[in-house]
C-alpha cells in the first residue's frame, strides 16, 4: 500500500455536515494548493509525517469509532488519497472527505460521502472552482459554502439558482468564524427562503481555534 503525508490524526466530535455530532476519527492530509483567507489549518500546508495505509488503519482502529474524515489541508493533492479512502470504506467505515471543489473528485470511492466546497469571492479563491465537479456529486454528498460578508451571501445565492445546486445534493451555508455573524446569516437565509441548510462548526463553538478538534 502508499504513503501519505499526514499533519495530524486525532479522535473529536465532527463539527460540520450531515455527521455533525458523531464521535469521528480524523485523518488530516498534508499540503493544499489553495490560500483561503479564512483558512484555519495553515499550519498543515507543510511538514507532516508520513504513515503507510495500514499505519493510518492501525491508529484509527484505537479511537472505536464509526465514523471517520478525510481531511486537509487539500486530501485529494495526495493521489494516495483515493487508496485510503478505498481501504477506510473496506473496512466499515462510515467515510466523508472534505475537499476544495479545485480538484477532480471523479475517481473517489463511490461510498464516501464527498462534503465539496465551492469558494466564494471573499475567500480569495473563487477562480479556483472546478465547476465539472457538480456533475460528479452523488444525492448523498453535500455542496458547502462558507459565508464570509453580504457580498458572498449574494454571489452564493446567484450560485445557488444558477446552477440549482440543491438539485444536485443537500447544500449546506456556513458563516466564517469571526468574520461574519452567525444570525447574519441565519436571517438572510430564512428572510430569502433560500432552499439550503444553515451550519454552523460545532468545534470552533467547544474549542475555538485549538488544533487537533
Amino acid at each position: 500500500m502508499s504513503a501519505l503525508r499526514i499533519t495530524e490524526i486525532f479522535h473529536s466530535l465532527q463539527g460540520e455536515a450531515r455527521p455533525a455530532g458523531y464521535p469521528t476519527a480524523f485523518i488530516r492530509l498534508t499540503g493544499c494548493p489553495l490560500r483561503c483567507v479564512y483558512c484555519d489549518t495553515s499550519y498543515a500546508f507543510q511538514g507532516g509525517m508520513r504513515l503507510g495505509i495500514a499505519d493510518v488503519l492501525e491508529r484509527i482502529a484505537e479511537f472505536s469509532v464509526r465514523h471517520v474524515c478525510v481531511t486537509g489541508g487539500e486530501p485529494l493533492a495526495q493521489p494516495a488519497c483515493l487508496e485510503l479512502l478505498a481501504a477506510l470504506c473496506d473496512a466499515g467505515y462510515t467515510v466523508s472527505l472534505e475537499t476544495s471543489g479545485a480538484l477532480d473528485i471523479s475517481a473517489v470511492d463511490a461510498r464516501v460521502m464527498v462534503v465539496l466546497d465551492i469558494k466564494t469571492p471573499d475567500s480569495g479563491e473563487s477562480e479556483r472552482n472546478l465547476w465539472a465537479n457538480l456533475a460528479r456529486l452523488k444525492r448523498e454528498d453535500q455542496i458547502k459554502l462558507v459565508i464570509c460578508s453580504r457580498a458572498d451571501y449574494e454571489w452564493a445565492k446567484g450560485v445557488l439558482a444558477e446552477r440549482r445546486l440543491e438539485q444536485v445534493c443537500e447544500v449546506l451555508f456556513s458563516p466564517s468564524w469571526g468574520q461574519l455573524p452567525a444570525r447574519d446569516l441565519a436571517e438572510w437565509v430564512l428572510a430569502d427562503r433560500l432552499p439550503v441548510r444553515f451550519q454552523l462548526q460545532l468545534h470552533k463553538y467547544l474549542w475555538g481555534d485549538a488544533p487537533g478538534h
